[in-house]
């Protein structure tokens, strides 16, 4: 079930970064992003990370020549990404779009990817080198937006490894480019779906109103030292298939049965992990669940818009609760959190962060969430078909390390569609946290009492 680090290494060699330009002149104007896009807390640079097989049809082609032509071209649509970011008054995020460029960087490596073995899923070997951090390029202000590296494999496959600054788009906003990138390299004039900017879509009421609850904002003093040391980090990736998820279900009570997979994966999560770090039992702990808002909206968004478009709603119990009461208290703690994100919701965040001076979200003994599995990174297709792994290509990733895990599109080496969940926890937390992972998906002569929601005296012995 789980993936230990991989001991497979290899070298890389890389040719000097170069910034691609678009193949056009673009307009030259600055254009302000949303006040859902420049919170602190999307201030970061994200990894992503496509292995491609080699294709007989695509034998005489180089992938790293076809994307450097393609991403110039896809570059005179998305402009605003070859810009740089500036700050404003009051913090305001807004895009000089000075055409200078995206940065890429054109490698090898002398590997296969039959090498990297059948489970593809993070934490990747030597994954340092094949999204190099170009010194000087990690900055939020000022720095490229984009980079891509593009590294041959010796079999003929390749990996296609790109970093973006998040307060420019969320997941469905970069695979939206990222297919536009796919299209042009195989031949289209333009991508199917054209970016829309409009980010004043999403810029704060005048005058700024905030009409809900937003626990996910709240400032938590670290009164007990709980924040994750991250000194001694283990990463490890679980394979969730239609096996395990069936298992979490058998705690689910009659009346939560029509809850989602994400939601009972994310609420037993949340359990083993509170389980895991042992916190004070009075602490409390919080989840947050990344919801796509896209069409929560009246109208919603429109097609095309590739800005940040989801919240960050939480779910907050005390540790004991989370470690002794069944997992319909977790379960149903998550789907109220879910169910919270309304248009109404969204416009209060944009006010929220132009009243509070665009917060954090809080990160004191915070765990987040974030279902990738329909974002489309498995099916970006550069000419080579789809990817053998696509999507984040690490856990743990964001401005706090170690508090985000992300849901990834999966197939295992039996041909089983799921769900592989890179972890990232303290590294004696890591062990119990597999082993209360592994106690709910095969004790199943707990399910039963554990479903005694009224019988606590039985659970707190367990």
């Amino acid at each position: 079930m789980a993936q230990t680090d991989s001991l497979l290494t290899f070298n890389v060699r890389r040719c000097a970064p170069e910034l691609i330009r678009p193949a056009s002149p673009t307009p030259r104007e600055l254009k302000p992003l949303s006040d859902i896009d420049d919170q602190e807390g999307l201030r970061f640079h994200i990894p992503v990370i496509q292995f491609y097989r080699p294709s007989a049809n695509m034998k005489n082609k180089d992938p790293v020549s076809v994307i450097r032509e393609a991403l110039a071209k896809v570059l005179v649509f998305y402009y605003p990404f070859a810009g740089r970011l500036k700050e404003g008054p009051a913090r305001k995020l807004m895009v000089d779009c000075t055409g200078e460029g995206v940065l890429f960087i054109e490698a090898e490596a002398d590997v296969t990817l039959k090498q990297f073995g059948d489970a593809l899923q993070p934490p990747f070997p030597c994954l340092e080198e094949l999204l190099y951090d170009v010194p000087g390029s990690s900055e939020v202000l000022g720095s490229p937006l984009l980079l891509i590296q593009v590294t041959r494999l010796l079999c003929g496959g390749f990996i296609f490894a790109l970093r973006l600054n998040h307060t420019m788009s969320d997941a469905p906003g970069l695979v939206q480019f990222m297919t536009g990138l796919g299209e042009m390299a195989q031949g289209a004039s333009k991508p199917s779906t054209l970016p829309v900017w409009q980010r004043e879509l999403l810029f704060a009421r005048d005058p700024p109103r905030v009409t809900c609850t937003h626990n996910e904002y709240v400032q938590v003093e670290d009164t007990k030292g709980t924040i994750i040391p991250l000194d001694d980090m283990a990463h490890r990736s679980f394979f969730i298939g239609p096996a395990e998820v069936a298992a979490l279900r058998r705690f689910v009570p009659p009346h939560l049965q029509k809850c989602s997979t994400f939601e009972v994966l994310t609420a037993s999560l949340w359990r083993c992990r509170t389980i895991a770090l042992q916190p004070d039992p009075e602490e409390e702990m919080r989840i947050i669940c990344i919801v796509n808002a896209r069409g929560k909206f009246n109208p919603p968004l429109p097609v095309g818009y590739y800005g940040n478009g989801f919240a960050f709603p939480v779910a907050i119990s005390t540790a004991r609760d989370l470690a002794i009461k069944p997992l319909s208290h977790a379960l149903e703690l998550v789907m109220k959190a879910k169910s919270d994100v309304t248009e109404e919701y969204m416009r209060s965040i944009a006010d929220l962060m132009v009243t509070k001076g665009r917060p954090h979200f809080t990160v004191v003994r915070s765990y987040l969430v974030s279902d990738v599995t329909r974002a489309g990174f498995d099916v970006v297709d550069f000419g080579w078909g789809k990817a053998a792994y696509g999507g984040p290509a690490k856990g743990g990733v964001g401005a706090i390390p170690g508090v985000a895990s992300f849901y990834i599109p999966f197939t295992n080496h039996k041909g089983e569609s799921g769900i592989v969940l890179p972890i990232c926890l303290p590294s004696a937390a890591m062990d119990k946290f597999v082993t209360e992972l592994n106690n709910m998906l095969t004790q199943e002569n707990k399910l039963e009492q554990l479903l005694e929601e009224h019988n606590l005296q039985v659970l707190s012995r367990l």
